[in-house]
């Protein structure tokens, strides 16, 4: 069963992406980076609660 993850900017800590994982497949947290609006740049984006 796939879960809703919220993706939280380790710079400005603003939550900008929502997104579904499989947590049989990974059930670590999840790492990415992906561009943030408020930074205005790409940065590493951490799987939040």
């Amino acid at each position: 069963m796939r879960t809703r993850i919220t993706l939280e900017c380790t710079e400005c800590k603003h939550r900008n992406y929502n997104m579904t994982k499989d947590k049989k497949a990974h059930p670590e947290r999840m790492e990415t980076k992906k561009y943030c609006k408020f930074c205005k740049s790409h940065t590493l984006h951490k799987e939040t609660k």
